[in-house]
Protein backbone atom coordinates (compact mmCIF):
# COMPACT_ATOMS: atom_id res chain seq x y z
CA UNK A 1 0.00 0.00 0.00
CA UNK A 2 1.06 3.75 -0.69
CA UNK A 3 -0.47 5.98 2.16
CA UNK A 4 1.46 8.71 0.44
CA UNK A 5 1.93 9.12 -3.07
CA UNK A 6 5.51 10.06 -2.33
CA UNK A 7 6.42 6.64 -1.32
CA UNK A 8 4.55 5.69 -5.03
CA UNK A 9 7.10 8.08 -6.59
CA UNK A 10 10.21 6.78 -4.85
CA UNK A 11 9.50 3.28 -5.81
CA UNK A 12 9.02 4.00 -9.41
CA UNK A 13 11.77 6.57 -9.86
CA UNK A 14 14.10 6.28 -6.85
CA UNK A 15 13.56 9.44 -5.49
CA UNK A 16 11.59 11.05 -2.89
CA UNK A 17 9.35 14.27 -2.86
CA UNK A 18 10.66 16.63 -0.61
CA UNK A 19 6.70 16.85 1.25
CA UNK A 20 4.40 14.28 2.08
CA UNK A 21 0.90 13.62 -0.96
CA UNK A 22 -1.37 11.62 1.05
CA UNK A 23 -2.93 8.99 -1.14
CA UNK A 24 -6.29 9.63 -0.27
CA UNK A 25 -6.10 13.64 -0.53
CA UNK A 26 -4.80 12.88 -3.82
CA UNK A 27 -7.61 10.97 -5.06
CA UNK A 28 -10.15 12.99 -3.63
CA UNK A 29 -8.57 16.05 -5.01
CA UNK A 30 -8.62 14.26 -8.61
CA UNK A 31 -11.85 12.92 -8.01
CA UNK A 32 -13.39 16.79 -7.60
CA UNK A 33 -11.65 18.01 -10.59
CA UNK A 34 -12.77 15.13 -12.64
CA UNK A 35 -16.35 15.38 -11.42
CA UNK A 36 -16.01 19.34 -11.85
CA UNK A 37 -14.81 18.87 -15.10
CA UNK A 38 -18.04 16.59 -16.63
CA UNK A 39 -19.91 18.83 -15.05
CA UNK A 40 -18.52 22.37 -16.72
CA UNK A 41 -18.62 20.49 -19.92
CA UNK A 42 -22.35 19.29 -19.48
CA UNK A 43 -23.26 22.36 -18.65
CA UNK A 44 -21.95 24.04 -22.00
CA UNK A 45 -23.67 21.09 -23.74
CA UNK A 46 -26.96 21.76 -22.51
CA UNK A 47 -26.58 25.74 -22.45
CA UNK A 48 -25.88 25.45 -26.04
CA UNK A 49 -28.78 23.06 -27.05
CA UNK A 50 -30.96 25.51 -24.99
CA UNK A 51 -31.97 23.42 -21.92
CA UNK A 52 -30.88 25.44 -19.46
CA UNK A 53 -30.62 29.13 -19.76
CA UNK A 54 -27.70 32.06 -19.53
CA UNK A 55 -26.08 33.76 -16.62
CA UNK A 56 -25.03 37.64 -16.57
CA UNK A 57 -21.32 38.55 -15.03
CA UNK A 58 -19.53 41.40 -15.30
CA UNK A 59 -18.13 41.79 -18.38
CA UNK A 60 -14.38 40.81 -18.42
CA UNK A 61 -13.49 43.80 -20.43
CA UNK A 62 -15.44 46.70 -20.04
CA UNK A 63 -15.30 49.80 -22.73
CA UNK A 64 -12.75 52.27 -21.78
CA UNK A 65 -15.16 54.64 -22.56
CA UNK A 66 -18.12 56.98 -20.78
CA UNK A 67 -18.20 58.77 -17.78
CA UNK A 68 -16.63 57.86 -14.33
CA UNK A 69 -19.56 56.24 -11.94
CA UNK A 70 -21.25 54.83 -16.11
CA UNK A 71 -23.47 51.88 -14.86
CA UNK A 72 -21.46 48.41 -14.74
CA UNK A 73 -22.03 46.09 -18.53
CA UNK A 74 -22.21 42.80 -18.42
CA UNK A 75 -22.24 39.91 -21.08
CA UNK A 76 -24.23 36.22 -20.96
CA UNK A 77 -22.45 33.31 -20.45
CA UNK A 78 -23.05 29.25 -19.81
CA UNK A 79 -23.87 28.16 -16.25
CA UNK A 80 -20.38 26.42 -16.36
CA UNK A 81 -18.87 29.78 -15.24
CA UNK A 82 -20.27 28.92 -11.37
CA UNK A 83 -18.47 25.30 -12.09
CA UNK A 84 -15.67 26.72 -9.63
CA UNK A 85 -17.86 28.22 -7.04
CA UNK A 86 -19.77 24.66 -6.74
CA UNK A 87 -16.65 23.26 -6.40
CA UNK A 88 -15.79 25.33 -3.61
CA UNK A 89 -19.01 24.78 -2.39
CA UNK A 90 -18.39 20.75 -2.45
CA UNK A 91 -15.77 20.48 -1.34
CA UNK A 92 -16.43 22.88 2.39
CA UNK A 93 -19.89 21.29 2.78
CA UNK A 94 -19.09 17.88 1.60
CA UNK A 95 -16.07 17.39 3.98
CA UNK A 96 -18.25 19.12 6.93
CA UNK A 97 -21.18 16.50 6.23
CA UNK A 98 -18.51 13.52 5.92
CA UNK A 99 -16.69 14.34 9.30
CA UNK A 100 -20.17 14.87 11.30
CA UNK A 101 -22.07 11.48 10.07
CA UNK A 102 -18.36 9.67 11.06
CA UNK A 103 -18.91 11.34 14.63
CA UNK A 104 -22.94 10.43 14.68
CA UNK A 105 -21.48 6.82 13.65
CA UNK A 106 -18.92 6.83 16.05
CA UNK A 107 -20.25 8.67 19.33
CA UNK A 108 -18.62 6.37 21.49
CA UNK A 109 -14.64 6.96 20.10
CA UNK A 110 -15.95 10.96 19.79
CA UNK A 111 -16.55 11.43 23.32
CA UNK A 112 -13.58 9.51 24.51
CA UNK A 113 -11.20 12.43 22.60
CA UNK A 114 -13.38 14.99 20.58
CA UNK A 115 -10.72 16.52 19.54
CA UNK A 116 -8.75 14.00 18.03
CA UNK A 117 -11.33 12.94 15.79
CA UNK A 118 -12.36 16.19 14.52
CA UNK A 119 -9.20 17.55 13.51
CA UNK A 120 -8.35 14.20 12.69
CA UNK A 121 -7.01 13.54 8.95
CA UNK A 122 -8.97 10.28 8.28
CA UNK A 123 -12.66 9.05 9.23
CA UNK A 124 -15.56 10.70 7.00
CA UNK A 125 -18.46 9.11 5.77
CA UNK A 126 -19.46 9.27 2.14
CA UNK A 127 -23.07 9.79 2.40
CA UNK A 128 -22.63 12.53 5.24
CA UNK A 129 -20.87 14.47 2.33
CA UNK A 130 -23.38 13.75 -0.34
CA UNK A 131 -26.12 15.10 1.79
CA UNK A 132 -24.35 18.11 2.83
CA UNK A 133 -23.02 19.18 -0.59
CA UNK A 134 -26.45 18.54 -2.50
CA UNK A 135 -28.24 20.95 -0.15
CA UNK A 136 -25.87 23.85 -0.32
CA UNK A 137 -25.34 23.49 -3.91
CA UNK A 138 -29.05 23.68 -4.72
CA UNK A 139 -29.47 26.60 -2.32
CA UNK A 140 -26.75 28.41 -4.64
CA UNK A 141 -27.67 27.13 -7.99
CA UNK A 142 -31.49 28.45 -6.66
CA UNK A 143 -30.48 31.45 -5.50
CA UNK A 144 -28.31 32.55 -9.35
CA UNK A 145 -32.01 32.12 -10.68
CA UNK A 146 -31.16 28.31 -12.56
CA UNK A 147 -33.35 24.98 -12.95
CA UNK A 148 -31.70 23.06 -9.72
CA UNK A 149 -33.36 19.87 -11.73
CA UNK A 150 -31.53 20.84 -14.96
CA UNK A 151 -28.00 21.33 -13.06
CA UNK A 152 -28.70 18.28 -10.49
CA UNK A 153 -28.81 15.90 -13.97
CA UNK A 154 -25.39 17.40 -15.28
CA UNK A 155 -24.07 16.39 -12.20
CA UNK A 156 -25.01 13.18 -11.97
CA UNK A 157 -22.32 11.07 -13.83
CA UNK A 158 -19.16 13.05 -12.70
CA UNK A 159 -20.50 12.21 -8.84
CA UNK A 160 -20.66 8.71 -9.73
CA UNK A 161 -17.54 8.70 -11.10
CA UNK A 162 -15.59 10.75 -9.14
CA UNK A 163 -17.12 8.23 -5.95
CA UNK A 164 -14.99 5.40 -7.96
CA UNK A 165 -12.07 7.59 -8.30
CA UNK A 166 -11.82 8.37 -4.39
CA UNK A 167 -12.21 5.16 -3.75
CA UNK A 168 -8.90 4.05 -5.09
CA UNK A 169 -7.63 6.26 -2.17
CA UNK A 170 -8.36 4.45 0.36
CA UNK A 171 -7.29 1.40 -1.82
CA UNK A 172 -4.10 3.05 -1.75
CA UNK A 173 -4.04 4.75 1.98
CA UNK A 174 -5.99 1.60 3.39
CA UNK A 175 -7.89 3.71 5.32
CA UNK A 176 -10.08 1.17 6.85
CA UNK A 177 -12.48 0.91 4.06
CA UNK A 178 -12.08 -2.67 3.00
CA UNK A 179 -14.20 -5.89 3.65
CA UNK A 180 -14.72 -8.43 5.92
CA UNK A 181 -12.17 -11.73 5.80
CA UNK A 182 -11.87 -13.48 3.00
CA UNK A 183 -13.99 -16.90 2.47
CA UNK A 184 -10.92 -18.50 1.00
CA UNK A 185 -12.87 -21.44 0.75
CA UNK A 186 -14.98 -19.99 -1.99
CA UNK A 187 -12.47 -18.24 -4.19
CA UNK A 188 -13.33 -19.26 -7.76
CA UNK A 189 -10.33 -20.57 -9.87
CA UNK A 190 -10.56 -17.77 -12.39
CA UNK A 191 -10.36 -14.57 -10.08
CA UNK A 192 -6.82 -13.59 -9.15
CA UNK A 193 -6.10 -13.42 -5.06
CA UNK A 194 -5.01 -10.03 -4.84
CA UNK A 195 -9.08 -9.42 -6.06
CA UNK A 196 -10.42 -11.95 -3.26
CA UNK A 197 -8.06 -11.20 -0.59
CA UNK A 198 -6.01 -8.41 0.38
CA UNK A 199 -3.10 -8.16 3.58
CA UNK A 200 -2.77 -3.90 2.75
CA UNK A 201 0.49 -4.30 3.98
CA UNK A 202 1.80 -0.48 5.29
CA UNK A 203 -1.77 0.65 5.61
CA UNK A 204 -2.11 4.09 7.06
CA UNK A 205 -3.72 2.56 10.53
CA UNK A 206 -1.28 0.27 11.16
CA UNK A 207 -3.15 -2.79 11.22
CA UNK A 208 -2.12 -6.41 10.71
CA UNK A 209 -4.17 -8.35 7.93
CA UNK A 210 -1.46 -11.23 7.56
CA UNK A 211 -3.58 -13.77 9.50
CA UNK A 212 -6.82 -12.80 7.71
CA UNK A 213 -6.90 -10.99 4.26
CA UNK A 214 -10.08 -9.08 3.82
CA UNK A 215 -11.82 -8.58 0.29
CA UNK A 216 -10.54 -5.16 -1.34
CA UNK A 217 -13.96 -3.36 -1.69
CA UNK A 218 -12.46 -0.47 -2.66
CA UNK A 219 -11.24 -1.84 -5.73
CA UNK A 220 -15.46 -3.40 -6.32
CA UNK A 221 -16.47 -0.39 -5.98
CA UNK A 222 -14.58 1.66 -8.15
CA UNK A 223 -15.44 -0.79 -10.69
CA UNK A 224 -19.02 -0.46 -9.80
CA UNK A 225 -18.62 3.37 -10.26
CA UNK A 226 -17.08 3.21 -13.72
CA UNK A 227 -19.87 0.24 -15.03
CA UNK A 228 -22.98 3.07 -13.17
CA UNK A 229 -21.07 6.03 -14.80
CA UNK A 230 -21.23 4.83 -18.09
CA UNK A 231 -25.33 3.79 -18.06
CA UNK A 232 -25.67 7.62 -16.36
CA UNK A 233 -23.36 8.83 -19.37
CA UNK A 234 -25.52 7.21 -21.81
CA UNK A 235 -28.38 8.15 -20.61
CA UNK A 236 -27.58 11.82 -20.45
CA UNK A 237 -30.08 12.89 -23.35
CA UNK A 238 -33.33 11.30 -21.53
CA UNK A 239 -36.53 12.57 -22.27
CA UNK A 240 -37.76 12.48 -18.90
CA UNK A 241 -38.59 14.86 -16.91
CA UNK A 242 -35.50 17.26 -15.26
CA UNK A 243 -33.97 15.55 -12.58
CA UNK A 244 -35.15 11.98 -13.50
CA UNK A 245 -31.32 11.27 -14.00
CA UNK A 246 -30.13 12.48 -10.63
CA UNK A 247 -33.13 10.23 -9.27
CA UNK A 248 -31.76 7.25 -11.25
CA UNK A 249 -28.23 8.32 -10.02
CA UNK A 250 -29.34 8.23 -6.02
CA UNK A 251 -31.01 4.96 -6.76
CA UNK A 252 -27.30 3.12 -8.17
CA UNK A 253 -25.59 5.04 -5.40
CA UNK A 254 -27.83 3.77 -3.21
CA UNK A 255 -28.09 0.30 -4.55
CA UNK A 256 -24.26 -0.20 -5.20
CA UNK A 257 -23.46 0.50 -1.55
CA UNK A 258 -26.32 -1.24 0.24
CA UNK A 259 -25.03 -4.47 -1.25
CA UNK A 260 -20.75 -3.71 -0.75
CA UNK A 261 -22.00 -3.47 2.66
CA UNK A 262 -22.90 -7.23 2.98
CA UNK A 263 -19.02 -7.64 2.82
CA UNK A 264 -17.68 -4.33 4.18
CA UNK A 265 -16.16 -3.55 7.86
CA UNK A 266 -18.40 -0.82 9.27
CA UNK A 267 -20.29 -0.44 13.09
CA UNK A 268 -23.66 -1.82 12.81
CA UNK A 269 -26.66 -1.20 14.60
CA UNK A 270 -30.50 -2.65 15.76
CA UNK A 271 -33.06 -0.89 13.78
CA UNK A 272 -36.65 -2.25 14.10
CA UNK A 273 -34.86 -5.78 15.61
CA UNK A 274 -32.54 -5.67 12.03
CA UNK A 275 -28.74 -5.67 12.58
CA UNK A 276 -27.48 -3.09 9.98
CA UNK A 277 -24.92 -0.22 9.27
CA UNK A 278 -25.42 3.35 8.95
CA UNK A 279 -24.78 2.98 5.41
CA UNK A 280 -27.01 0.61 4.69
CA UNK A 281 -29.43 2.52 6.48
CA UNK A 282 -28.85 5.45 4.33
CA UNK A 283 -28.38 3.19 1.19
CA UNK A 284 -32.12 2.02 2.12
CA UNK A 285 -33.37 5.30 2.15
CA UNK A 286 -31.91 6.65 -0.58
CA UNK A 287 -33.14 3.59 -3.17
CA UNK A 288 -36.33 4.39 -2.03
CA UNK A 289 -36.28 8.13 -2.35
CA UNK A 290 -34.31 7.36 -6.08
CA UNK A 291 -37.32 5.21 -7.40
CA UNK A 292 -39.95 7.39 -6.07
CA UNK A 293 -38.48 10.43 -7.98
CA UNK A 294 -37.79 8.40 -11.16
CA UNK A 295 -41.28 7.25 -10.80
CA UNK A 296 -42.62 11.03 -10.18
CA UNK A 297 -40.50 12.42 -13.23
CA UNK A 298 -41.30 9.61 -15.72
CA UNK A 299 -43.45 11.28 -18.14
CA UNK A 300 -41.88 13.38 -21.15
CA UNK A 301 -41.14 16.61 -20.38
CA UNK A 302 -41.96 19.69 -22.49
CA UNK A 303 -39.05 20.72 -24.27
CA UNK A 304 -38.43 24.44 -23.47
CA UNK A 305 -40.19 24.42 -20.36
CA UNK A 306 -36.79 23.87 -18.59
CA UNK A 307 -34.45 27.04 -18.90
CA UNK A 308 -34.42 30.10 -16.89
CA UNK A 309 -34.74 33.33 -18.94
CA UNK A 310 -31.56 35.38 -18.83
CA UNK A 311 -33.41 37.97 -17.00
CA UNK A 312 -34.27 35.62 -14.18
CA UNK A 313 -30.34 34.49 -13.03
CA UNK A 314 -28.60 36.17 -10.34
CA UNK A 315 -25.48 38.78 -11.24
CA UNK A 316 -22.35 36.59 -10.37
CA UNK A 317 -19.78 38.34 -8.45
CA UNK A 318 -22.17 40.43 -6.90
CA UNK A 319 -24.20 39.29 -3.73
CA UNK A 320 -26.35 42.01 -2.82
CA UNK A 321 -27.60 42.72 -6.76
CA UNK A 322 -31.29 41.05 -7.40
CA UNK A 323 -31.74 39.55 -10.85
CA UNK A 324 -31.77 42.35 -13.49
CA UNK A 325 -34.45 42.30 -16.23
CA UNK A 326 -33.15 42.03 -19.79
Amino acid sequence: MYPRISDLFNDLFGFSLPFPIYSFGFMVAAAMMTAAWLLQKELDRLHGIGRIGSIRIPDPKPSKKGKKGRKKSFVETSPSYLVGTMTVLAVVAGFAGAKLFHILENLGDFFMNPLGMIFSTGGFTFYGGLILATVAIARFVKRKGLSVPVVADAFAPGLMLGYGIGRIGCQLSGDGDWGIASNMAAQPGWVPTWLWAETYPNNILGIDLAAAPVYPTPIYETAAAVVLFSILFRLRNHTHIAGWLFWLYIALNGLERFFIEKIRVNNRFDVLGITMTQAEIIAVLLIVAGCAGMWKLWRPRQMGSESAPVGDAALVGDATSEPVAS
